[in-house]
C-alpha cells in the first residue's frame, strides 16, 4: 500500500487556527444576540 504524501504542516496548522478563528467568531455572534435580548428586556448592567 502506497502511503499518501502529507501535506505541508502549515497547512495543517492553519486549519486549526481557522477553526479556532471561526468558533471564536461565533461565541462573539452569540453573546452579542444574547447581549441584545437582554437590553431589549430591560436588564442592563449598572
Amino acid at each position: 500500500m502506497i502511503a499518501a504524501p502529507r501535506k505541508p504542516w502549515i497547512r495543517r496548522i492553519g486549519w486549526f487556527v481557522l477553526l479556532w478563528a471561526a468558533s471564536v467568531a461565533a461565541l462573539g455572534v452569540v453573546a452579542l444576540v444574547i447581549r441584545a435580548l437582554m437590553s431589549l428586556a430591560g436588564l442592563t448592567a449598572g
